[in-house]
């Protein structure tokens, strides 16, 4: 068959011998090259296996720290649990922010410049977005610092709890850092085409913390037991090497990406390529944490225990974005490799196909949790934890059925990053606060329904966000 031919072609383009005489820096500029003609021309559903397959692994085993690090601080207290459903919002927005709106955007501007044969503007772009991941970083720290502790008590938490968060997000902030100049690093490598690199780099950081947060924090062997301070401190380390071995990779041209005479090349255009991208993405990862951390505000009412069972169905939840950007992340490059090429077309069938996948696969997921609720919530509570239990199985019963909608709209997101087109996503994803929002409101002091209304809405917000992204995407085509 032609698709056949056409990528057996590709995978030995992709491979083929490159002379001995040539220079690395020309040999990985050659790969480099292959694999942007493997993201405009190869079959798209092949490709996108191909090439979300190590994403996927790599977040999997990133879902496994996530639920390591919330098994840790169950074994830390049921006060540490509740701290950490506070804090955790935050954390998950620094990851949002670093790896997926402004990480899309840096991979959409380099795979736009590759599209359209600019190799030299996506080396300089390399620079831009390291100075875009610095200032992010020390802004994040900066707000923490002052607005840390007023915005944990604002969400409900006693004493014990907000002093919980508090130790954890004083590590995590100052170090945060090193996420984002990891992210923004694995990010540039994508943008090339390359995911199996950042898959294996992200599988090794997420692989490395779950033991450093384990020791630190619990306290494992010789070392001291520094609480939620020692969980943050794991991560940040971890992510630190993560950044060294991704900074190094760029560097020293193995991305195929020349930076000398980068710095010459440095232009505001350049960081507006990125930032007229990321930051409308990054308002959208805003308004879903947002949406999160009212809903925080809202069970915070019930009392710690019903603010832990939620917070552990919401940690499942916010779990399903890097399942989805396993994917997403392939669509991005594709999708702007595609557009750079004006083969808007192709692009689009690239968004559908990788969506749908997207939402196959997290909503079987929820379906799962929705039918066996304990499989998760036992991971983290003992079987006396009654109160914590009945919030978290109320969760996922009303709301992971939807999981599928929330899957379909957030990697369609992923692919607008690739186009350059995010007012719809963000429109939606505002529609899904204001619903999951107003809902809330309207279902417990309206209709007395309490905790089960507003699990109930934010359910309603998610279906709300998947139909109304999906809807613009077919009708406006980017337009």
């Amino acid at each position: 068959m032609h698709w056949e031919r056409s990528w057996s072609v590709a995978i030995s383009t992709e491979r083929q011998a490159i002379p001995l005489t040539v220079s690395r820096s020309e040999q990985a500029a050659a790969r480099r090259s292959a694999r942007t003609r493997l993201l405009l021309d190869a079959p798209i559903g092949a490709t996108l296996a191909r090439l979300a397959a190590p994403n996927v692994i790599a977040m999997l085993v990133m879902a496994a720290m996530s639920i390591a690090e919330g098994a840790f601080a169950g074994m830390l207290g049921v006060s540490a649990l509740a701290g950490l459903a506070l804090v955790f919002p935050l954390m998950m927005l620094t990851q949002m922010l670093s790896a997926g709106a402004m990480g899309g955007a840096i991979s959409s501007a380099v795979a736009r410049a590759l599209g359209a044969g600019a190799p030299q503007r996506a080396a300089a772009l390399c620079l831009a977005a390291w100075c875009i991941a610095l200032a992010a970083a020390a802004l994040s720290a900066l707000l923490m610092a002052l607005f840390g502790a007023a915005v944990f008590r604002a969400l409900g938490g006693g004493d014990a709890v907000v002093a919980e968060a508090l130790a954890y997000a004083g590590v995590f902030f100052p170090g945060c850092v090193t996420l984002w100049l990891c992210h923004s690093t694995l990010s540039i490598i994508r943008g090339t085409g390359n995911m199996l690199v950042p898959s294996l780099l992200l599988f090794f950081v997420s692989l490395g913390s779950i033991p450093l947060s384990g020791a630190l924090g619990l306290g494992w062997g010789p070392l001291p037991r520094l609480g939620m301070a020692g969980l943050a401190g794991g991560l940040v380390g971890a992510y630190g090497l993560g950044a060294l071995v991704a900074l190094a990779y760029v560097v020293l041209g193995h991305a195929g990406l020349g930076l000398r005479g980068a710095l010459e090349r440095l232009r505001p255009a350049l960081f507006a390529d990125i930032l007229k991208v990321g930051l409308v993405a990054s308002i959208n990862a805003l308004q879903t944490v947002l949406t999160i951390v009212l809903m925080v505000a809202f069970v915070g009412d019930y009392g710690a225990a019903a603010l832990a069972g939620y917070g552990l169905g919401a940690r499942l939840e916010f779990m399903m974005v890097p399942v989805v950007f396993g994917i997403g992340a392939a669509m991005t490059a594709m999708v702007g490799a595609n557009i750079g090429a004006r083969k808007p077309a192709r692009a689009l069938r690239v968004a559908w196909t990788g969506s749908f996948a997207a939402a196959a696969i997290v909503g079987g997921i929820g379906l799962a949790a929705a039918l066996a609720p304990d499989l998760w919530l036992g991971l983290f509570l003992p079987p006396d934890a009654a109160a914590a239990l009945a919030a978290g199985r109320a969760y996922l019963e009303r709301v992971a059925p939807l999981y599928a909608f929330f899957a379909l709209g957030l990697a369609l997101y992923f692919a607008s990053q690739g186009a350059g087109r995010m007012l719809w996503p963000v429109t939606a994803s505002l529609c899904r606060m204001l619903v999951a929002v107003g809902g809330a409101l309207l279902l417990t002091a309206g209709f007395g329904l309490g905790i089960e209304g507003v699990f109930a809405a934010i359910a309603a917000g998610m279906a709300v966000y998947g139909t109304l992204t999906a809807a613009a995407v077919w009708l406006t085509r980017w337009r």
